[in-house]
């Protein structure tokens, strides 16, 4: 009998309870009060079980009764948004969007993104990965992501679109216990002694280059928590984001180095947000853009 269960039996259900009465039901419809009756009538067959105690002045949810508003009230909700998403589809919104970002991209805008994307989009699926160099550009040109956000690689590959967005302040950093630690006007020469950790791309998009490598005895790794932490545990000394670090710099647990020659490309990281130049945009995606480089006109309006 479940097979002749349907929507609009649940919101009978919901309705005679949440309005304290068949009639009062009937009346919140626009329903004659004998279809509200026959609907919850159906139901209980169904569901072979009473729902409501007539016996009284006031229909009374019986115990079965209780158990299964919340569950109609369950059933009801997903079957709204069901629809919801269904008439966003035919509209054009995205039923996924998928962002690939640099490991250096600020973690605080990322949350802050993230947070205002679930209110303004709460029926797409975001999907996002983290990558180095070349792998951002990578995973935007195969079509696996819609969107990156590309840092440490400066060069946009053909056929993506870039926009511009603030840059990254980015310091030399070393565990409190590490020898350069204390050292003044740092010399490059200094620096080519001591272990660098470096991000590496495992990508092949940067093969025979390197960035703000100073050291010939390095650590590599793709991965920024990997990078930190083997900077805390002064394994050796290299480039982190400032807002990454700020705590620890507070802290003294890494200590900023003073370098001799610090060059444009190792004092901030230019960001740009990139996309396919043959994909349009779905709302969701257009919307992550006007969001991120709002940022820099805001920046430049600024006294």
């Amino acid at each position: 009998m479940l097979n002749s269960l349907n929507l609009d039996q649940l919101r009978v259900f919901v309705a005679i309870n949440d309005h304290g009465s068949f009639s009062a039901a009937a009346r919140q419809l626009h329903r004659a009060q004998s279809a509200v009756s026959n609907a919850i009538v159906n139901l209980e067959t169904a569901l072979g079980t009473t729902l409501f105690d007539r016996s009284g002045w006031k229909p009374q949810l019986t115990d079965h009764g209780y158990s299964l508003l919340v569950d109609a009230r369950e059933v009801l909700a997903r079957a709204d948004q069901f629809k919801a998403r269904a008439l966003r589809l035919t509209q054009g919104l995205e039923a996924e969007l998928s962002v690939v970002l640099d490991v250096m991209f600020p973690t605080v805008q990322l949350v802050d993104l993230v947070a205002r994307f679930q209110q303004t989009f709460p029926g797409v699926v975001l999907r996002l990965c983290t990558e180095v160099l070349g792998g951002v550009p990578e995973r935007v040109l195969t079509g696996e992501y819609d969107l990156g956000v590309q840092g440490s690689l400066p060069d946009i590959a053909p056929g993506l679109t870039s926009h511009i967005l603030p840059e990254i302040a980015i310091v030399p950093v070393a565990a409190a216990s590490h020898p350069l630690m204390g050292q003044r006007k740092i010399s490059n020469d200094m620096l080519r002694e001591y272990t660098q950790i470096v991000l590496t791309d495992h990508s092949g998009r940067t093969a025979g280059r390197t960035f703000s490598v100073y050291s010939n005895r390095q650590i590599l790794t793709a991965d920024l928590g990997s990078k930190y932490a083997m900077l805390r545990a002064g394994l050796g000394w290299g480039f982190m984001p400032r807002s990454f670090v700020e705590e620890d710099l507070g802290a003294a647990r890494l200590i900023e180095l003073d370098l001799a020659e610090r060059q444009p490309r190792n004092q901030s990281m230019p960001l740009f947000l990139i996309r396919r130049d043959s994909d349009p945009l779905g709302p969701a995606g257009r919307w992550v853009v006007d969001t991120l480089t709002q940022a820099v006109t805001i920046s430049k309006d600024l006294p």
